[in-house]
């Protein structure tokens, strides 16, 4: 393979491990919400457990996760010199405001809200929660920003062989931007969902005494699945019209990217009719008391990621053979590094990424398996141990 073949191969395993642990995390900090605000508002013990447990899960998950961002970060200056030569005036700058703001921010008010439990007002640690939450979807806003200029290059001028930032409104508004970012977000939120949904179910399978607790669980998981998925197939065929006006070449690919794009949206139909058709079941509690249900339940968590996966195929290959489209080829954007070199960079992180996605997998799983804590510990369990 050359060096392109190996620094694309690179770049698009990195960033496909880093976007598998973003959905799980932006999906779960959004459920979270939910749960801790019934528990602020009503002092119901149960919501308070659903907060810890989940919350358990989310810190485990957005811990690796924040290791595989850090990992990918090295590819720009490896692999991609030409494309902060030419374009980094532009294209840095969201990426900047991504790490500086949304990034330190959401881990710092993470790191309170972690260690907060029992020893913070109980407004103030939910407040601590929704900004959390709201800076981990500033980290989405700007790296959609970014993606966006990559896929339709706006707010710039040429300053002899560069590019200079021009207009960074232009940017906040380019539509390739605003009309992939609540497809990405309901992506998460449909992610949520079905991870809930596929956990209080494995619980049922099991047999747990927690019933009241995974069925508020199941509950939540199905209805959020129901109610997002039919909003994220919307944001995604409304993106045709825009990438048919900006890069018409996509649409002339659609042999070659058909096949993913026809998998996310036989996904998307899937989970749409799956879970309306399970919300009559939740009535007096039925679905729990049918097994076949729940194993599809269980069965179903991997879809959404590989979605997922098969929208981020269709955008960025279909992009080809343009790094920036219509400016800067991909040919052009490598840096000058022996494919050697490349391939070991590849074989190291790939290897790392594997290593990371196990570890995390089995985090998860252990914490799936030993379930929420019989009564609220002392100190926080939000702690992570490895």
């Amino acid at each position: 393979m050359s060096a392109v073949d190996l620094a694309r191969l690179q770049f698009a395993t990195t960033t496909s491990f880093h976007f598998l642990f973003v959905l799980l995390t932006l999906g779960l900090v959004t459920l979270l919400v939910v749960m801790q605000t019934r528990f602020t508002i009503t002092g119901a013990p149960v919501h308070e457990r659903m907060t810890r447990f989940w919350g358990r899960i989310y810190v485990i998950n957005y811990a690796l996760g924040i290791v595989t961002g850090i990992v990918m970060e090295f590819q720009f200056g490896l692999n991609w010199s030409g494309l902060a030569t030419y374009a980094g005036d532009v294209f840095g700058a969201p990426l900047a405001l991504e790490t500086l703001v949304a990034f330190f921010l959401e881990s710092t008010f993470l790191g309170l809200w972690i260690f907060g439990w029992g020893k913070l007002n109980r407004w103030l640690h939910l407040a601590l929660l929704y900004l959390t939450a709201l800076t981990a979807f500033a980290s989405a806003f700007w790296i959609m920003a970014a993606n966006g200029f990559l896929q339709h290059p706006v707010g710039y001028r040429v300053d002899g062989t560069v590019l200079r930032l021009d207009d960074f409104g232009a940017l906040l508004t380019n539509p390739t931007f605003t009309s992939a970012l609540g497809h990405v977000v309901f992506a998460a939120i449909t992610t949520g969902g079905v991870f809930l949904t596929a956990v209080s179910a494995y619980h049922f399978i099991r047999r747990t005494p927690e019933v009241d607790f995974f069925r508020r669980s199941l509950r939540m998981g199905v209805v959020t699945t129901a109610l997002a998925t039919p909003v994220l197939i919307g944001f995604g065929f409304a993106q045709f019209p825009v990438l048919t006006k900006f890069q018409p070449h996509k649409t002339e690919a659609a042999p070659l990217l058909g096949l993913p794009l026809g998998f996310m949206i036989l996904i998307g139909m899937g989970l749409t009719a799956i879970s309306w058709l399970t919300l009559p079941l939740l009535v007096k509690d039925a679905v729990i008391r049918m097994r076949f249900p729940l194993y599809l339940m269980v069965i179903g968590i991997p879809f959404p990621f590989a979605a997922a996966l098969f929208g981020w195929m269709f955008r960025e290959i279909g992009r080809q053979p343009w790094l920036v489209y219509g400016l800067l080829r991909t040919e052009d954007a490598v840096s000058h590094v022996d494919a050697s070199r490349i391939l070991l960079s590849l074989i190291v992180f790939t290897s790392l990424f594997v290593v990371l996605a196990c570890v995390d997998w089995a985090l998860i799983a252990r914490a799936v398996r030993r379930g929420p804590d019989v009564a609220p510990a002392p100190v926080s369990p939000l702690v992570v141990t490895l």
